[in-house]
């Protein structure tokens, strides 16, 4: 969870010295964790001090205060290296100020989150802060994720001039802020029946429309001190990735969407789930490209189109069979009786196997999906008159008599989402609004000096 500090804050000290030190020092080969698309480390242990990186390298002095506690430039200084190191954007002299505001937004982050966390912890007598057990689970899941053991990982940031506490602390607070949000407002969320229906109905009715398959950033304006600053540091952004920086560990490090957590990935989207500007915008693009920033309400997106599909596609029907096998000209009387008497115990098509094996000489098969075109003629024009869950009459083809069901139907290239699916996505759309809304008041309620 990232947060605001309003308006921009500049350090030119630190910035021209202590912070292009850091940037310079930092790996010109990133390492994007949590499932970047390439990792960059070699698999084995790189060089690296023994030691963190030692404090007497700047002098350490206020960066900002919040809520009379101390954030200090070393610590500024650490979250840069972090970010540098994670983000794949390299640092130069136009990025400087955008690390310097991204590291400084995330620490009062953190720090309002860990002063809400410990409020609630006393007043309620409960443990939410993450343990050491949890934070270490997480870094070997990164380090994992980067075909490194823990400790090669954590060299790594070593060999950066990264401390290990200033990635530990970072995790920390997404573990423990997740789960108290989680546990104070999940179970509260209900997602309805009418909600889910509305947007299945919006979904089938998309269906027919172009679907993209994109990845996302949102620049949250009011997060980094007003839009200005979310269109400038966007722009930056892009200029990075156009020059190699990987989109999935931008996305990780400076997205203020949901999707941040899976590198930006928002799967396949219809119209209606973007925002106006970005739709318009998406229109126009090709796959493989992406885009320049995007002004909407909220701050400024980045998209990355991966691939685009055409609305209007073939029907597809999934099929079963329950047949008995015949030469032509042989007599079928026998067959179609057995058939005639197995069709009404189908009564849906998970029953049709069982069904149909308590009848000798019956064989049942799942035909599996296949387009409406391409079926046989006896076969499509039983799917075209069936409804899903119907089992057609006995059907004479040259292999044999059959009864035919149709297990689904679905348009070519639309939205595929069953209602569990469609209940989870609505689930954490919601529950992500009201967190950000919480660091919101959290912010408004705080005292934040910067110096």
């Amino acid at each position: 969870m990232k947060s605001l500090v309003s308006g921009p804050h500049s350090f030119p000290g630190l910035a021209r010295s202590a912070a292009l030190a850091c940037a310079l020092a930092a790996a010109t080969s990133p390492l994007a964790y949590a499932q970047a698309p390439q990792p960059t480390a070699p698999a084995e242990a790189p060089p690296a001090p023994a030691q963190p990186a030692p404090r007497s390298g700047m002098s350490e002095s206020v960066a900002a205060v919040v809520n009379d506690e101390i954030i200090s430039t070393y610590d500024l200084g650490q979250r840069m290296r972090l970010l540098i190191a994670t983000s794949g954007v390299q640092p130069t002299e136009q990025t400087l100020p955008q690390f310097q505001r991204e590291a400084l937004v995330s620490l009062v982050d953190e720090r309002l989150q860990f002063q809400e966390l410990r409020r609630v912890e006393r007043e309620q007598k409960i443990d939410i802060v993450a343990s050491d057990e949890e934070v270490d689970a997480e870094i070997a899941d990164m380090a994992k994720s980067n075909n490194m053991s823990a400790e090669q990982f954590l060299q790594f940031l070593r060999a950066r001039e990264i401390g290990v506490d200033t990635l530990r602390q970072q995790i920390r607070a997404q573990i423990s802020w997740a789960r108290w949000i989680r546990g104070r407002y999940g179970s509260r969320l209900r997602i309805g029946d009418d909600q889910i229906s509305a947007t299945l109905t919006r979904m089938q009715a998309d269906a027919a429309k172009p679907q993209y398959q994109v990845s996302e950033v949102l620049i949250d304006a009011n997060r980094v001190g007003g839009m200005q600053q979310a269109m400038q540091g966007a722009q930056q952004l892009v200029a990075q990735m156009q020059q190699g920086a990987p989109f999935p560990a931008v996305a990780r490090q400076f997205s203020a969407l949901p999707t941040a957590a899976a590198g930006g990935d928002a799967g396949w989207v219809g119209q209606g789930e973007m925002p106006p500007a970005v739709q318009q915008v998406l229109e126009q693009m090709r796959p493989g490209q992406l885009s320049q920033p995007i002004q909407v309400r909220d701050g400024v997106y980045i998209v990355y189109l991966r691939d685009k599909r055409s609305g209007g596609g073939a029907t597809l029907v999934h099929l079963k069979q329950a047949a008995v096998a015949l030469p032509q000209g042989a007599d079928e009387a026998a067959a179609r009786a057995k058939l005639e008497q197995l069709r009404p115990q189908i009564t849906s098509c998970d029953a049709l196997e069982a069904a149909a094996g308590k009848v000798e000489g019956v064989v049942a098969s799942d035909l599996g999906e296949a387009e409406l075109t391409d079926l046989a003629p006896q076969f499509k024009a039983a799917a075209e008159g069936l409804q899903v869950g119907q089992v057609s009459e006995p059907i004479r083809t040259g292999a044999g008599l059959h009864l035919v069901a149709v297990c689904g139907r679905r348009t070519a290239g639309g939205a595929n989402m069953d209602r569990d699916a469609i209940e989870n996505r609505l689930y954490g759309q919601q529950l992500s609004m009201i967190a950000r809304r919480y660091m919101r008041d959290l912010r408004n309620s705080a005292t934040i000096e910067t110096r």
